[in-house]
């Protein structure tokens, strides 16, 4: 089988409380990350450029995919990622998948075993994983057993948690992958099933009407949990994908502009509503073929993506089971004995999408935390004969970094940028620190825009992801204009930066307007101190507690007794700060709140306007908590 027509096939299960789901699995060739291009409502004159919905290491996009059946038997779920450090290490986070159904062609969510039923995968989904499963206190990110009664439990809740500990990090749902990629043709074939389809995956996930199954869920549960979407279509006019899937090679490719054209339009109307940039993101095949069958390197579905990660991994594999070679190579290997179009290689299919103008700072380079091997294989050298797929903990020929890191003896090409194991009969083809880090430079070196992992469940310590994020933390600085990027106005240790807020000796920014739109990283300066905006705003007064987050004080001494407008003044009764005016009692991270419930938080009141638990008072902005005002 061709290589790039594999991807981690997911086994999936009945959920239900007391239901481990049977995870069987197969490969994956596809997923892909998110990022963002400038917000949907312009900015106000003062505000700086900036990419509100993007996040970045020192201007490089670090992707991740969480498998949804990963919490299973892989032991994952994702309190590991914060607790190993990855969490802080990344920029996205992609959540795999969700599906899209044979019959109306939408986005849903059910609790359906994979492969039942007359149509296979065409109804299948894990309810119980995404919102159902009940965390205790020692397994969730945030250290708080979920309630029994709660809308929102599973890893959509515990991405929330791993959200509010680290902000700069943005989940992404995924859909399809090798397995529910079927139906994306037949839901992409007309404007009216194009304009059903991103309807309903914008109303599922990014506004969170999630389905009532079990107790769980219902309309909001799922609000704020996702950051944006990411396409991985795996493949438009190919017939390379899943053995099933529904290909029309002739419209494929103008059907699936078409459609990220519809997404990007309505994130972005929606966007306009909550003041949000919404991501849109795809996962990039690196088969030339399938990259011509679909138009993938076409730039004008980059004016709608904000980037994509090219498939930098599975370039071979045991599907060719007499041959042992490199599945993830970033030169090619001129030692590759098959045919010169089935040798394939990193940079080979980077070139594919930058030839045509497409801006490398809107791609990202795949890597995996898996390898793939063959057994019966006489030579530690590359494309030595073998007699077939070297068995795997979860399917032959694949086999976890971290169960590779430390079998046989490891082998590294710097010519190729190339790694492998050979213990004397299995021969494994895998990324390990020494071709992260190259990767990395070449990241760099190339102007791209990141790299992208999968999956997380490979690399339980993180030590794999570490590596290579401190190697772009090292590089010269990227491309990408994120929340955490090189031009962060708030940051007080850039001597280069001349809009720091924060320098000594700086006077006042121009003064807040309630008439400007403000977008996040935009800054303004009232009543003695300069505020950098944390979300898109307009006519909200820069206090604490808001969307605006104070960087410092500026010109005249803010504190002066004498000011009839000091925000400080201790005898003045609107002090916001003012501790001894709040009547509602004080908000706790482990309290359980129902719409309608007050607390005191940072000087505010506030009530919730649904269920809530140690969702922060005033960090989001259409969050479950609205301001009373000061207190």
């Amino acid at each position: 089988m061709d290589v790039f027509t594999r991807t981690r096939r997911t086994g999936r299960r009945r959920g239900g409380p007391a239901v481990a789901l049977a995870a069987t699995v197969a490969l994956v060739a596809g997923l892909v990350g998110g990022a963002a291009p400038a917000g949907a409502v312009p900015a106000a004159e003062t505000a700086p450029v900036t990419r509100p919905g993007d996040s970045d290491v020192n201007g490089y996009r670090n992707v991740g995919y969480f498998t949804q059946w990963g919490v299973y038997g892989r032991g994952f779920p994702l309190k590991k990622v914060q607790d190993s450090g990855a969490a802080a290490d990344l920029t996205h986070i992609n959540y795999s998948f969700g599906n899209i159904h044979h019959q109306d062609l939408t986005c849903f969510i059910a609790n359906k075993a994979q492969g039942t039923g007359p149509n296979g995968s065409d109804g299948a989904g894990d309810a119980w994983a995404d919102f159902g499963m009940g965390y205790t206190a020692a397994s969730s990110v945030a250290g708080v057993a979920d309630a029994w009664d709660q809308p929102l439990a599973g890893s959509f809740n515990q991405l929330k948690q791993l959200k509010a500990k680290n902000p700069h990090l943005r989940p992404m749902i995924s859909l399809g992958g090798w397995t529910w990629s079927k139906n994306f043709s037949k839901a992409a074939a007309t404007d009216a099933s194009r304009t059903k389809l991103v309807s309903s995956c914008i109303d599922l996930y990014i506004k969170g009407n999630l389905p009532v199954i079990d107790g769980r869920g219902g309309p909001g549960a799922a609000a704020g949990v996702f950051d944006g979407i990411d396409i991985d279509w795996e493949w438009p006019g190919s017939l390379n994908g899943e053995v099933g899937n529904h290909v029309d090679v002739v419209n494929d490719a103008r059907n699936f502009k078409l459609l990220l054209q519809e997404f990007r339009t309505q994130l972005d109307a929606y966007g306009a509503q909550t003041g949000k940039h919404y991501l849109l993101s795809a996962f990039l095949p690196a088969n030339p073929d399938d990259i011509a069958a679909g138009g993938w390197n076409d730039p004008e579905i980059f004016e709608y993506l904000d980037y994509g990660n090219v498939q930098g991994y599975d370039l071979h594999g045991a599907w060719d089971p007499a041959l042992a070679g490199h599945q993830g190579n970033l030169y090619d290997d001129p030692a590759d004995p098959r045919a010169a179009n089935r040798q394939f290689s990193v940079d080979k299919a980077v070139d594919e999408y930058l030839r045509t103008g497409i801006d490398p700072s809107q791609l990202g380079v795949g890597l995996a935390m898996y390898g793939r091997g063959w057994k019966g294989v006489g030579s530690a050298e590359p494309w030595s004969a073998a007699t077939g797929a070297a068995p795997g903990t979860w399917e032959a020929g694949n086999e976890d970094y971290d169960k590779l890191r430390t079998r046989g003896q490891d082998y590294y090409d710097a010519e190729t940028v190339s790694a492998w194991r050979y213990d004397g009969d299995q021969w494994w083809s895998y990324d390990n620190p020494r071709s992260v880090a190259a990767k990395a430079e070449y990241v760099a070196d190339q102007g791209l825009g990141g790299g992208m992992w999968w999956d997380l469940s490979g690399n339980h310590d993180g030590s794999l992801l570490g590596g290579f994020t401190d190697a772009l933390r090292a590089a010269p600085a990227g491309p990408v204009d994120g929340t955490d990027g090189p031009t962060d106005p708030t940051d007080p240790t850039d001597p280069t930066d001349p809009t720091d807020p924060t320098e000594p000796g700086d006077g006042c920014l121009p003064a807040w307007s309630a008439a400007a739109v403000y977008t996040g990283g935009a800054t303004a300066s009232y009543q003695g101190t300069n505020y950098r905006a944390k979300w898109w705003t307009q006519g909200e007064t820069p206090t604490a507690g808001g969307p605006w987050e104070a960087t410092g004080p500026c010109g005249d001494d803010p504190t002066d007794p004498t000011d009839p407008t000091d925000p400080t003044d201790p005898t003045d009764p609107t002090d916001p700060t003012d501790p001894g005016e709040c009547t509602a009692a004080a908000w706790s991270a482990s309290a359980v709140y129902t719409g309608g419930a007050t607390v005191s938080y940072q000087g505010q009141s506030y009530r919730a306007k649904w269920w809530t638990q140690n969702d922060v008072p005033g960090a989001e902005q259409y969050g479950p908590w609205e301001s009373q005002g000061a207190c």
